[in-house]
């Protein structure tokens, strides 16, 4: 690597000085140095999504982008998009429709459909198929995956045109809710339900692994 040095880097609305080899990894200088633990390593090539930021409002896989040639470019990590008081409209998709397993891969899913929504809000069942389709989930969440971007589309339009009326909950033909039943037989505990999912994919991705 080339010799350190100062490198302002904006992250999540704030800029951030440090002292840094141009070629050091973004991922390495959100995480070690900011303490941002949403983006995750997973491959170290780019090729699993694991470590997705937004840069100037698109996906850019952070283990392989040098923060020498960011310059003054704007970096969005999960940690800027919400929290669980007011999460983004793409993080309350996942949560309502619980798409995460063990959650490693969902910073990547959330921020890669937040991407996507940048673009492309009223994104339809194929923009969505090919935008995730270099996200890699061992979990085999496919489905509660796909269903939780359909519902994302729905409440970024909900935000957009400040609709009043509340969208229907995620609907079980979308394949997130139809085995989340078989795991919740009584009324009663939907709030305990809630907030472990809540737990599941907000603060499992936030978790330092």
């Amino acid at each position: 690597m080339s010799a350190p040095k100062q490198i302002t880097l904006r992250v999540n609305g704030s800029e951030h000085p440090l002292l840094l080899s141009p070629d050091t990894p973004l991922l390495y200088a959100l995480r070690n140095d900011l303490g941002l633990n949403g983006p995750k390593y997973g491959c170290g090539l780019g090729e699993c999504g694991a470590c997705t930021v937004l840069v100037d409002g698109r996906a850019a896989r952070a283990c392989i982008l040098p923060v020498g040639d960011l310059g003054q470019r704007e970096i969005t990590t999960l940690e800027g998009l919400g929290d669980l008081a007011a999460p983004d409209p793409v993080q309350q998709a996942f949560i309502e429709c619980q798409g995460a397993q063990c959650g490693y891969c969902l910073n990547g899913m959330i921020m890669t459909v937040r991407a996507l929504l940048n673009r492309k809000p009223e994104a339809d069942e194929a923009d969505i198929r090919r935008e995730l389709r270099g996200n890699l989930c061992r979990c085999g969440t496919h489905l509660e995956i796909l269903a939780s971007a359909r519902r994302a589309v729905e409440l970024e339009g909900q935000r957009r045109t400040a609709c009043a009326p509340a969208a229907a909950p995620c609907p079980a033909a979308t394949g997130c809710a139809t085995a989340n039943a078989a795991r919740a037989p009584a009324p009663e505990a939907a709030t305990a339900a809630t907030a472990a999912t809540v737990d599941t994919v907000l603060a499992s991705t936030l978790v330092r692994y």
